[in-house]
């Protein structure tokens, strides 16, 4: 006879099985409370001594912070902090240069799967942005908070870009597997710096849309963009009078019009001193290949005396070289009595101080074109 013996399995009071929507509120079934939203940090503009740069007053800054957060509830990215850009600008008139250090960036958005970005920094002039005034940085691997340090230049920058300019600078995600992605960018009017100040900014990124007030200053300053196109050109005038002679140096161009199908030049610079002298009036550079911002550094020797140089027209142009066809002609400046505004004061500085190097930075126009190439 067999024994059974009475096992208890009662398991005890049955509990609820849990359901999705306990680990995922916002799936609930019924209405629930949305989370209050989360509050926006307005990072300010600082000096290079760490004060405050914007000029606010107590008054003042309550208005400009509600404008910043009306302007930043538009946005598609409304819940995405992209991060911080810390920087410096630097103006130096004497040699019409503007110095732009980037220092380094905080808390960037994620871009890549691993949870990480390989960050660059990439500058522009507005208006009239395009490859001619486009500087970037190196690229940082694998950093939310990348520091560079790097020093970009911008040549041929004069006082009146400073008050019409503005600089962009863009924050990107590098993929080399595809196109890269833009993460934010600051900008910054160049108006507001004064020269031989540097003045550091630490500025929140934004995807900033182009609004009415920028297309209208836009169209106000298209004319001067129009005659900049072609590009700048650094020239040095001096006359050595233990030689008799005119030495001209070519030493950089800046923003030139690119003209190859990859977005650049292959630029070269021609030199002649008229009335014709034979061969040794012309001279040519080499050729620098695809850049708009190309460094020359080389000088030319033409022997004529003082009283008959007053006389004489330099005439100097900017070509494309391209190789078993005709160059293109990029844009040209005259010097001499005939010419006006700085290109003759040029000429005139150089005539007044014999034996002193003078400088001077030239815009690019339509001056020394071949005949094909002028307009009718």
């Amino acid at each position: 006879m067999q024994e059974h013996f009475a096992i208890n399995v009662c398991p005890g009071p049955i509990l609820p099985i849990p359901q999705i929507s306990d680990f995922f509120p916002r799936f609930h079934d019924y209405p629930c409370t949305p989370p209050p939203p989360r509050e926006k940090k307005i990072l300010k503009e600082e000096t290079f001594n760490g004060e405050t740069g914007g000029g606010y007053k107590d008054g003042e800054k309550g208005e400009s912070n509600n404008g910043d957060m009306e302007e930043a509830l538009d946005s598609d990215d409304d819940d995405t902090y992209l991060g911080t850009l810390e920087f410096s600008l630097l103006f130096d008139q004497e040699n019409n240069c503007l110095h732009c250090t980037i220092h380094k960036a905080k808390g960037l958005k994620a871009m890549d799967s691993n949870g990480l970005a390989d960050p660059y920094v990439k500058l522009h002039l507005l208006p009239g942005a395009s490859k001619a005034n486009k500087l970037r940085t190196k690229t940082l691997k694998n950093t939310l908070n990348p520091v560079w340090n790097e020093t970009l230049v911008y040549h041929g920058i004069t006082a009146a870009d400073m008050t019409t300019k503005t600089l962009r600078l863009c924050v990107c995600d590098m993929d080399r597997l595809g196109r890269n992605e833009f993460i934010g960018e600051v900008r910054v009017a160049l108006k507001k710096l004064k020269e031989g100040e540097s003045k550091r900014y630490n500025m929140g990124l934004e995807r900033i849309a182009q609004n009415k007030e920028s297309n209208n200053q836009a169209m106000d300053q298209g004319a001067l963009v129009g005659e900049e196109e072609r590009g700048r050109i650094l020239v040095s005038l001096c006359y050595n009078t233990e030689k008799n002679c005119l030495l001209v140096g070519i030493i950089r161009c800046a923003h030139l019009a690119a003209m190859d199908s990859n977005g650049y030049s292959d630029p070269f610079v021609k030199i002649v001193l008229q009335p014709d002298m034979g061969k040794k009036s012309k001279y040519k550079t080499a050729v620098k290949k695809k850049t708009l911002n190309p460094e020359f550094n080389e000088e030319f020797s033409y022997d004529v005396p003082l009283d008959q140089l007053a006389k004489k027209t330099l005439e100097i142009s900017v070509w494309d070289y391209d190789l078993g066809m005709s160059n293109d002609f990029i844009g040209g400046v005259e010097l001499g009595i005939n010419a006006s505004g700085q290109r003759l004061k040029h000429w005139f500085e150089c005539l007044k101080n014999k034996g002193k190097k003078v400088e001077f930075w030239h815009t690019l126009t339509q001056q020394g074109a071949p005949s094909s190439d002028k307009p009718d």
